[in-house]
């Protein structure tokens, strides 16, 4: 076992990266392989979006398709009440954005919410750490791409899914709120999805905080002023999103919305 590069900060100890989970049964996660998150084109999704094919497999897809529901429910039903962490895989444990998912990550598990991520490399990496460095469960939700994308080393259990859609759907069902830092399309997809539903009353008491406000400024104007001025949302939508650099003003935030939540459902945060 190899010991992970230590954090910039002095006072943070150093973190011994685990190896991935090494067995797996019926919840739904797989074994580890060095193919983890690489699929050969073309994949399930693109062949069942690439147009109508024959009633026989159209029929066989939807069976898949309920399998992969299952099995997600299967796999995260007791994992706990989640926060999910979105943002680049592409940076560095050197970058900034790195150290804030880190503490970000370690500041939810302290407060007993598990920490789930994709399961890849860059902030999701930085969350799940963060985690472990605080004794938190650890949860990463992989899509199958076209290209490779290796698991971080800091997950209790990894699950895989074949479909973004079913998977965007576990992401939000086991999910009291969302962290979003900055990243790419996929962070924009999973943002403005989990706003969008929000903001329709499919999900409530669901905070969404948005961290790196330089990153984000350009959207945040867009939202406040430009769609405000259009009248393509209402007043009082801006609202719906916690826009902040500090990891105890996103936590605290997200601790106050989701106690009221978790003490019905027999949970309580410290």
């Amino acid at each position: 076992m190899t010991t992970q590069p230590t954090n910039s900060d002095p006072n943070t100890p150093p973190t011994e990266a685990p190896s991935p989970p090494d067995s797996f049964a019926l919840d739904g996660s797989l074994p580890p392989n060095p193919d983890w998150g690489k699929s050969k084109a073309p994949t399930s999704e693109t062949q069942f979006l690439a147009g109508p094919r024959s009633r026989i497999s159209e029929a066989l897809r939807v069976a898949r398709i309920g399998i992969e529901f299952i099995r997600g429910f299967r796999a995260l039903h007791f994992v706990g009440p989640c926060v999910t962490v979105f943002g680049s895989a592409r940076f560095p444990e050197t970058h900034p954005d790195y150290q804030l998912a880190r503490d970000v990550g370690a500041r939810l598990s302290r407060i007993g919410l598990t920490v789930m991520t994709g399961g890849g490399p860059g902030i999701m990496e930085a969350a799940n750490r963060g985690a472990r460095d605080a004794n938190g469960p650890s949860i990463g939700c992989n899509i199958e791409l076209p290209h490779e994308q290796h698991p971080n080393p800091y997950l209790d259990k990894m699950v895989e899914f074949r479909y973004f859609f079913v998977r965007k759907v576990m992401l939000v069902k086991y999910s009291y709120a969302f962290v979003v830092l900055p990243g790419g399309f996929g962070t924009l997809d999973e943002l403005f999805e989990a706003v969008t539903l929000v903001q329709c009353g499919k999900i409530s008491h669901f905070p969404i905080v948005i961290m790196g406000r330089d990153y984000w400024a350009p959207i945040e104007n867009f939202i406040r002023i430009t769609m405000l001025k259009a009248g393509t949302i209402s007043p009082a939508d801006p609202d719906l999103l916690l826009f902040t650099d500090s990891p105890e003003e996103a936590v605290e935030h997200i601790r106050r919305a989701v106690a009221p939540v978790l003490k019905t459902r027999g949970v309580n945060s410290r």
